[in-house]
């Protein structure tokens, strides 16, 4: 079933904020951030813990009035949308929802409440696989079924763009994938997707953008490949039956070989095609030739370390 049943959408607005600035007392929760979220893309929005995602989102969503700057969808503030429910859907905290209030009756309520049809209660019910748990009481259910409503109660109104932060806290690995999926599909209708996630495996596998920030300010933002790409040193493993002289040729030639990271020699400095090449010319035989690059979260571990407000120390 395709999360919109009301045919082809029109071209959907972006996210942009301009200067935005949180101040509570002395303290900056964000400051001077400009970022924008496409449509048509999966843009990420990664942080540390106090990074100030929580609150950009909050702001967005008209929840946070801003000390300065300003965060708009289609160049107005969501106060400016008469039905806003259909321009915006969001999921902030999956467990914000009366525990003795069914499914059903939560989304019943909201729909009422922001003039939406309440004939798309089911449809969403069954987009998110809790059409069978549509009676029972929202505090019966686990925190993967809580995220699944939320995401449902995003989806109500059937918006243009959808803000989510954590989604993907409590799902299996089984609801990972789906939502996954689905947030590609909503893309590819040319939707706004922005979202945040500590779980930086996914995050790989499902953004196209990146915005990352850390203490407030913006750090980076451009595309997942690009992110990494410019934060990773060129890298290449490599493993030969004879593994001293490729070590011993590739020196020679400038660059730099470590015998003892993992199987192989890992050689930084030059790409599979330089190794390749004087490997060849020396007469020595590859096993294997492969480009390493960091993982996303090495790259973002790396480039917000001076950033976190609270670091955790070896034991």
């Amino acid at each position: 079933m395709k999360p919109s049943t009301h045919g082809h959408l029109p071209a959907a607005p972006g996210i942009r904020a301009e200067g935005l600035t949180k101040q509570y007392g002395n303290k900056f929760a964000v400051r001077g951030l400009s970022f924008d979220a496409k449509p048509g893309v999966i843009t990420g929005f990664l942080g540390p813990n106090g990074a100030g995602k929580s609150t950009t989102l909050r702001m967005l969503l008209g929840l946070t009035r801003p000390t300065a700057g300003r965060i708009t969808i289609d160049g107005r503030s969501i106060a400016e949308f008469d039905r806003p429910a259909r321009v915006v859907g969001a999921l902030l905290d999956a467990r914000a929802v009366h525990p003795r209030r069914t499914a059903e009756d939560h989304l019943s309520a909201f729909a009422q409440a922001a003039g939406l049809g309440r004939e798309r209660v089911a449809q969403v019910l069954e987009l998110v696989g809790l059409s069978g748990a549509a009676h029972r009481p929202a505090g019966e259910f686990s925190l993967g079924m809580l995220q699944r409503l939320g995401i449902a109660t995003a989806l109500l109104g059937d918006p243009q763009i959808l803000v989510l932060d954590e989604p993907l806290n409590g799902l299996d690995p089984e609801g990972i994938r789906w939502l996954r999926l689905l947030l590609r599909r909503l893309a590819d209708e040319g939707r706004t997707v922005l979202f945040s996630s500590h779980l930086m495996s996914e995050m790989a596998l499902t953004a196209d953008d990146l915005i990352v920030i850390g203490q407030g300010r913006l750090i980076a933002q451009m595309s997942l490949d690009a992110f990494v790409d410019a934060h990773t040193e060129q890298r290449v493993r490599a493993r030969a039956a004879s593994p001293d002289d490729l070590a011993r040729v590739l020196r020679r030639s400038g660059l730099q070989v470590d015998a003892g990271a993992g199987p192989g020699l890992l050689i930084t400095g030059g790409d599979t095609a330089t190794v390749g090449r004087i490997a060849a010319a020396e007469g020595i035989a590859l096993e294997e030739l492969v480009q390493v690059r960091d993982s996303l979260e090495e790259v973002f571990l790396t480039l917000t370390r001076d950033a976190t407000d609270y670091e955790s120390r070896a034991a």
